[in-house]
């Protein structure tokens, strides 16, 4: 049970516009802290220097203040910044003359007149030379033209590749494992579709549109596009098998959450369960996606080893012979090279956008 209620210790310092107080409680538990009539009213359970208790102050302010106080809690204090009505500089925090015994001054924030004067000083000169320097840069006339196109751009490729994973799961209840097999003749058209229309991303990172590195949109727009166009879209062989199914479900997976983040983005609005989703999904669904598309290279060899299609004979203006089954193989090592810098930059992206955020401690 707790004990009767004492007084912590309470340091504070000022500037010309805030009040900084700074109250030595650990572990702090149902704080209530108020301003009225120009008394600061705090209350809350913790660990101070009388043990686990209750602690409890009032303050009544020398100048009239704001009756909205700004209040952050750490495991060792609570911090708490009052906003004068007027700039100006107090000679003491409290309206009563003596000091309480509670109260002292924070020596770790604590600014004379001058020196506080020289800071608001410096503050203010910093704020012009930023304005100065935001007058220069030249305003973006086709700044709206680029959001619009790129929110309609990410639009278009979310509502195609949706279309794709509620196509591909409706057929899978209603058709089970058959389903697998006519894949590529239902979704084709508009996984050409979508996978052309992705070369624009290519595009939108060398004219800077977007800040998207270019090496990993190289990577996967081109690896997804030798599959979908070299492979499944010449081999007629290829078109039936299973492993299609599993590749193009995999990557509408991903999509599904990958456009309307950066759609959102484009209009900065952030919603935390996208964003959760676009930086963890990959995880299973990346290495998965790139083990599909390793299984139909291997699938594939075979046939163009047989076909002999796309594979140089002689005699040729090089006078070599270049197999296309060995392109295959030396491709295969490349797409899993491909899944390594594509892995380490998403890893890196979900570490910045959901790592864990550094508390300040004093």
């Amino acid at each position: 049970m707790a004990g009767p209620s004492l007084r912590p210790h309470v340091h504070w310092a000022q500037r010309h516009r805030e009040l900084f107080l700074r109250v030595d409680l650990s572990d702090v538990r149902n704080p209530d802290i108020t301003i009225t009539d120009n008394v600061l009213h705090f209350r809350a359970q913790g660990h101070g220097a009388k043990g686990d208790n209750i602690y409890e102050f009032e303050i009544e302010f020398l100048e009239p203040v704001e009756p909205k106080p700004v209040c952050r809690m750490t495991q060792r204090q609570v911090n708490i910044t009052v906003q004068k009505k007027e700039s100006n500089w107090w000679e003491r925090l409290t309206k009563q003359e003596k000091r309480p015994l509670f109260l002292a001054p924070d020596f770790d924030r604590w600014l004379d007149e001058s020196d506080a004067e020289m800071e608001l000083k410096e503050k203010e000169e910093e704020k012009i030379n930023k304005m100065k320097i935001e007058s220069r840069v030249p305003k973006d006339p086709f700044k709206h033209l680029k959001k619009g196109y790129l929110v309609m751009y990410n639009l278009v490729q979310f509502l195609g590749f949706s279309w794709i994973f509620v196509n591909m799961t409706v057929r899978l209840f209603i058709l089970g494992k058959d389903s697998f097999y006519d894949t590529f003749h239902t979704i084709s058209d508009m996984m050409y579709f979508c996978q052309t229309l992705a070369l624009m991303e290519i595009m939108n990172s060398l004219i800077g549109l977007v800040k998207s590195p270019l090496i990993p949109s190289i990577v996967q727009i081109f690896g997804r596009n030798f599959i979908l166009f070299v492979i499944l879209g010449t081999l007629e062989e290829m078109q039936s098998k299973p492993v299609v199914f599993f590749i193009f479900y995999f990557w509408s997976i991903i999509e599904l959450f990958r456009y309307p983040y950066y759609m959102l983005s484009c209009i900065g609005i952030e919603w935390k369960p996208l964003t959760w989703l676009r930086y963890t999904a990959w995880i299973p669904l990346y290495p998965l996606g790139g083990l599909a598309e390793a299984v139909c290279i291997v699938q594939s060899i075979p046939i163009f080893s047989e076909t002999g299609k796309f594979s140089l004979g002689l005699p040729n203006p090089l006078n070599v012979t270049i197999q296309f089954p060995f392109v295959l193989q030396i491709y295969l090592i490349a797409l899993f090279l491909g899944v390594f810098v594509n892995y380490r930059y998403l890893y890196k992206q979900r570490k910045q956008h959901l790592g864990p955020k550094k508390r300040k401690m004093k």
